[in-house]
């Protein structure tokens, strides 16, 4: 089985995190692509996230109805700064037949050179970038002196090679909080079952962004 690892904070996932996952399943051959909602990002340490069970139901919704796409909640029953390495060593020896495949964009590929343990998070799983048609250049992001030292040659070419291309598509979650906290729609930017979890629950109402 060939599984991909999407994570993020999905505060909250919208329609856009459903594309990629989507992408990435089809043009990667994946059997499934797990959501993983981090307990706290250790990019975003000082922002306040809507609390897991939140963030987690309204995964929960969004994939509901497409069976290659599951939820994950190892990191939020986890508690405390969510370290990636962690998530794909307790995946790697709950699935020890499994082949791992961790789901990143532009942005966060740029960043793995700092991440915790970088070199053990390539031997745990294989890279899938995701590149935005007409925005992202994954080519030329490998190139990167601290991620061309981290991935070597091999490896670059092969994250370029396997490379997913997704629609861009301009749907970010600060934006939906912001709209929620003004009172504007956020129809058919999040799928209608978070549209009404989000209402019911009264979330993003004050969050600022």
């Amino acid at each position: 089985m060939r599984c991909g690892i999407y994570g993020g904070s999905f505060d909250p996932v919208h329609l856009g995190h459903l594309v990629v996952a989507e992408c990435c399943r089809e043009q990667a051959g994946l059997d499934s692509v797990l959501l993983v909602p981090a307990a706290v990002p250790p990019h975003k340490q000082a922002r306040r996230l809507a609390e897991g069970r939140h963030r987690l139901a309204m995964l929960e919704l969004a994939v509901r109805g497409n069976p290659a796409l599951a939820v994950l909640s190892s990191e939020l029953d986890r508690g405390g700064v969510s370290w990636t390495v962690d998530t794909l060593a307790a995946l790697a020896a709950a699935r020890p037949g499994d082949s791992l495949s961790l789901i990143l964009g532009p942005d966060a590929l740029a960043g793995l050179p700092g991440w915790r343990e970088p070199a053990r998070i390539l031997e745990l799983a294989q890279l899938l970038a995701v590149e935005r048609e007409g925005i992202d250049d994954i080519a030329s992001l490998v190139c990167e002196p601290a991620l061309a030292a981290l991935l070597g040659p091999e490896r670059a070419a092969r994250v370029v090679a396997e490379r997913v291309r997704c629609p861009l598509i301009g749907i970010r979650s600060t934006a939906i909080r912001a709209r929620v906290s003004a009172g504007k729609s956020i129809r058919y930017q999040v799928p209608a079952a978070v549209e009404r979890y989000i209402a019911t629950h009264s979330l993003y109402r004050d969050c600022g962004v």
